[in-house]
């Protein structure tokens, strides 16, 4: 399983992407393990610190939609 963002040549993951974000998202609001979303160690550490980054300012809901 290749990595969703290495494929489309994302280095950096916007914390204001909530699109891209909500793709890691469960529908019960939590972050999806590296194992479901395919993506790469690196990547994932870097999805997890945006989604709780933007968890924090609002843009993304702390709980389900």
């Amino acid at each position: 399983m290749d990595c969703y963002l290495c494929k489309r040549n994302i280095k950096e993951v916007d914390f204001k992407d909530t699109y891209t974000l909500n793709r890691f998202i469960s529908g019960l609001g939590k972050i999806r393990p590296k194992k479901k979303t395919g993506l790469c160690a690196s990547h994932q550490r870097k999805v997890t610190r945006a989604i709780k980054r933007s968890r924090t300012l609002g843009l993304l809901s702390a709980t389900s939609k």
